[in-house]
């Protein structure tokens, strides 16, 4: 692995077991960066680890539900401990709920979902941002919303809920630590082909199909195109990029 414009920094992400966190881990290292990837799956966030150290990369594991404050405190504090600081934030963890006609759905899956998506990005972002100003780090954080955070998905009222949360917050807390230096944004990606996309798709009835039309390119998105704008926002490049919410869907959400 060459190390490049990330060299000598170290990347959270959340959610990097597998789909676009796992592809923003691998770019990030292949970048230079130390990779702290904070996941529920021990097994498949271990896998990737062990893939990009395997790769000349420098990776580690920690355990963490990001819904749960106690377990992303522990977390962070074991990550600062190995690596010493930290500079870049990607906030990816998420979960897409069922597909229930708003009347039918539970107060417990609407819990879920944004105990998941939106408290999840709050616990962390309190973190990092507390971590940046006690330290005097210029960090860049990027959220992952959706373009259910920009516009109305049918059958998605939980999901699109959070994900419009995620953007409010991003915008909002942009806004409060520019000034100190501090770079918050958010991805929205589209269809993206990724094990949670792929869930969701199974979960759909015939008759609810149609909601995943191929956007104009006429094709799905590939986690590495996400990883690729992520990885920017993070970067030196884009250090005049603040509180912007980056769609990347194909042109599905442009007509």
């Amino acid at each position: 692995m060459s190390l490049k414009r990330f060299q000598g920094k170290t990347a959270i992400v959340t959610g990097g077991s597998s789909g676009i966190g796992k592809a923003t881990a691998f770019k990030f290292a292949q970048d230079g960066a130390s990779v702290a990837i904070m996941a529920r799956n021990d097994r498949a966030g271990r896998s990737v680890v062990d893939e990009i150290n395997a790769a000349g990369g420098n990776a580690s594991f920690h355990q963490a539900d990001v819904g749960v404050a106690g377990d992303v405190t522990s977390a962070m504090h074991d990550i600062v401990a190995l690596y010493g600081r930290v500079d870049i934030a990607f906030n990816n963890a998420g979960t897409s709920g069922g597909v229930d006609a708003f009347d039918a759905v539970t107060e417990t899956e609407f819990d879920i979902v944004l105990k998941t998506n939106l408290f999840g990005v709050f616990h962390c972002m309190r973190h990092q941002i507390q971590h940046f100003l006690e330290n005097d780090i210029p960090g860049a954080i990027v959220n992952c919303s959706s373009v259910s955070g920009i516009v109305g998905i049918p059958y998605q009222s939980a999901y699109c809920a959070s994900k419009h949360a995620v953007v409010g917050l991003t915008k909002s807390v942009a806004l409060e630590y520019a000034g100190a230096g501090i770079r918050v944004n958010a991805v929205c990606p589209g269809g993206i082909a990724t094990p949670m996309l792929k869930r969701y798709i199974r979960q759909l009835p015939k008759d609810k199909a149609q909601l995943l039309g191929f956007p104009p390119v006429g094709r799905g998105g590939d986690p590495h195109e996400v990883a690729g704008l992520v990885t920017w926002l993070c970067s030196e490049e884009a250090t005049y990029v603040v509180g912007q919410a980056y769609v990347i869907d194909g042109g599905y959400t442009a007509g």
